[in-house]
């Protein structure tokens, strides 16, 4: 028997045997989440995005919560405890579906409950986790403003202690995921003693979340300003394991590496929508896809993608192995978004004008991928953390 007469089949949407390198538990994780996007996502999602909102949002954090999707990678307090790469392949499968949907548990998971969890007192963690991993409270993070984005060590919100001991938050934040619908806020401050972290609950008296309209991206997403006016928390709100930029920064860390992974994902669902078209549409008398120029957009998308999938799941591993630095981090979300939004707009072309059309996903996710591109660390922060850790020499100023 020739050597060539035991290998697998090829495996169009796994060229690269990349489920080889995954466990029973990985795939049972992935299979799970791609199974309830594919129920309560991909028969609505179009419709959401076009009326440019997410109805019924708390139903699904809870059904969310109920697959063990929130704060996955975060231990105890009743959450999954995941390793970092069954969650990649969460947000991979999320974001397939829609960027909106894999944004509200990024938000959710690894920027509220991460800080909470990493920087939060014991009381913090048993008042809120418990109900935030089951969906029950919806959490969001409050750090970028309407004046500064990149540069967060800028913020003017502030927080001021009183005669009391009560602490006296003034302020606002922008293009905050999740911030109409939470239950609680984590929001960053400047104080005496340098910028310090808040638990906000969003009935508390002075803070406000309207809800950010005319979008014309993310528009299956959630997203607000917070105002903060006299907002009066006790002493016991502030988050007391860190102060100064490493605290949210360290979130922002661990959400961009769920986006190396989503980015992904919406380049998956590019990818195979322009596969089918072009297996179908029938052009002089035969399908495109039988084209060279048509063949050459599909290798070139089917190799950045996989590769990209490969980079995710590099970094997932060193993760797990505590070894995954933010440098490393800044490489896959450079990388992956760019070429994601690459793939997207590849696959449009492919469907010609069938690409614009709501039918298909390919315009859903290259728009919403603009966003991805610069939220949580724009293209030219990104450069920058990498310039520095090749050179030695800091180029933000």
């Amino acid at each position: 028997m020739s050597a060539s007469s035991k290998l697998p089949p090829f495996d169009p949407t796994d060229p690269l045997g990349i489920d080889d390198l995954l466990e029973p538990e990985d795939l049972a994780v992935r299979d799970t989440v791609r199974s309830w996007a594919a129920d309560r996502v991909l028969p609505h999602v179009a419709d959401w995005y076009e009326k440019g909102e997410l109805p019924g949002i708390r139903d699904l954090a809870r059904e969310l919560g109920s697959i063990g999707a929130l704060g996955m990678s975060l231990t105890g307090y009743g959450c999954a405890g995941a390793t970092a790469v069954q969650y990649g392949l969460a947000c991979l499968e999320l974001e397939a579906a829609d960027s909106g949907i894999r944004s509200l548990v990024s938000v959710q998971g690894s920027l509220a409950m991460y800080a909470i969890h990493r920087f939060g007192s014991e009381e913090q963690k048993q008042q809120w986790l418990p109900r935030m991993a089951a969906g029950e409270v919806i959490g969001c993070f409050g750090l970028t403003e309407p004046d500064h984005g990149s540069d967060p060590a800028a913020m003017r919100t502030r927080a001021k202690r009183d005669g009391g001991g009560d602490w006296v938050l003034n302020g606002r934040k922008m293009w905050i995921t999740n911030g109409s619908v939470a239950g609680v806020a984590v929001v960053w401050a400047q104080t005496e003693e340098g910028i310090r972290g808040f638990v906000v609950p969003t009935d508390s008296p002075g803070f406000s979340a309207p809800e950010i309209k005319h979008k014309w991206s993310l528009r299956a997403s959630v997203t607000s300003e917070l105002v903060l006016d006299d907002v009066r928390l006790p002493a016991t709100a502030v988050l007391p394991e860190v102060t100064g930029l490493r605290g949210p920064l360290s979130c922002l860390s661990h959400a961009r590496y769920g986006i190396v992974w989503g980015a992904m994902g919406a380049a998956r669902s590019s990818f195979e929508a322009a596969l089918d078209y072009a297996r179908t549409r029938e052009q002089f008398g035969r399908p495109i896809g039988g084209f060279q120029l048509t063949q050459a957009k599909l290798a070139d998308m089917a190799v950045e993608l996989h590769k990209g999938i490969l980079l995710a799941h590099h970094l997932g591993r060193r993760m797990d192995a505590g070894r995954l630095r933010p440098e490393q981090v800044s490489f896959g979300k450079l990388n992956n978004v760019r070429e994601a939004i690459e793939i997207c707009r590849t696959a449009r072309t492919i469907l010609g004008a069938n690409g614009i059309s709501l039918e298909y996903p390919v315009m859903r996710h290259a728009t919403n991928l603009e966003s991805v591109l610069t939220y949580e660390g724009t293209v030219e922060m990104h450069q920058l953390v990498l310039g520095k850790a090749l050179t030695g020499f800091d180029a933000f100023r």
